[in-house]
């Protein structure tokens, strides 16, 4: 029977196969809590898992099947009594310029790194709801606040999970449940290996923006500055805070990037900055 009164956290973690979800998973059993590690395929997690006892719940959970989520989640609550630690983590890449980008595999993107996140939302929150605690981290990435040439779907899964967190924040306040958008810069993880998609198109017209970038993209598999094993840490020290961050950028790449951004972003505001107030109606 699972121990309500238990005093270590309880972790339900998307994606654990491999890289940050992998990573995650690790560093919250080594600390000595519970976590349910879930992949698509069960078996990927298992020996993941095989060494930690009745503290890993590994399970088959795919966030694009309501129907698997529904059930890893009644089960880690069967198991550990409850869920402390929510990490929507499971996700990955696509390049493709946007005219070249297929529709199915863009609608596919989305159903993982958007909707997924939705489903696993709509499965956890009530417990969290009911006890008025909880802790949420949905994974987004530097490509969440700024975006390149390639990546433009991406993006744009980024970006709405941006605005959905911001929005989910704001209403979980109240209940107590406090919302991270962890932003990783480059991680040494497989998302520019073999986790990345692309499409089959590559157009002519784009080679000398979408086309090097994509060549740049994978070309960049394997060194990229960030460690997972750091990253990890770093989130799971957020989920401690007393008050944890909206945002938490992850690597100095990222760090980097997001100033920049913001610089950008303030240069165009100030310098459109009589036409964008000659839109409010005049007083008489």
């Amino acid at each position: 029977m699972p121990n309500d009164n238990d005093k270590t956290q309880v972790w339900l973690i998307t994606g654990c196969s491999k890289g940050l979800g992998r990573a995650l998973a690790l560093h919250a059993l080594e600390r000595g809590d519970r976590v349910a590690v879930t992949a698509r395929d069960r078996a990927a997690v298992a020996e993941l898992a095989a060494g930690y006892g009745d503290r890993a719940l590994p399970l088959a959970l795919d966030v694009t099947d309501p129907g698997s989520v529904t059930e890893a989640v009644q089960e880690c609550e069967r198991a550990f009594g409850r869920i402390d630690v929510l990490v929507n983590n499971a996700g990955y890449g696509y390049l493709a310029a946007i005219e070249e980008g297929e529709d199915t595999a863009v609608r596919a993107l989305y159903d993982t790194n958007v909707h997924g996140v939705v489903t696993v939302l709509k499965a956890v929150l009530p417990g969290m709801r009911a006890r008025r605690s909880g802790r949420v981290v949905n994974i987004s990435s530097f490509g969440g606040l700024a975006a390149f040439a390639a990546t433009g779907y991406y993006h744009a899964t980024k970006f709405a999970l941006e605005g959905l967190s911001e929005s989910l924040a704001a209403e979980l306040a109240p209940l107590g449940i406090a919302v991270t958008i962890a932003e990783p810069g480059g991680l040494r993880t497989q998302w520019a290996g073999e986790s990345m998609q692309q499409s089959p198109v590559r157009l002519d017209d784009y080679e000398q923006t979408a086309g090097k970038r994509r060549d740049s993209t994978l070309a960049v598999s394997g060194s990229q500055p960030g460690d997972p094993a750091r990253a990890a840490a770093a989130i799971a020290a957020t989920v401690d805070a007393e008050v944890p961050p909206l945002r938490l950028l992850l690597g100095s790449d990222a760090l980097a990037g997001a100033r920049a951004r913001l610089e950008r972003l303030r240069g165009e505001i100030e310098a459109n900055e009589a036409l964008t107030v000659s839109v409010d109606l005049v007083r008489k």
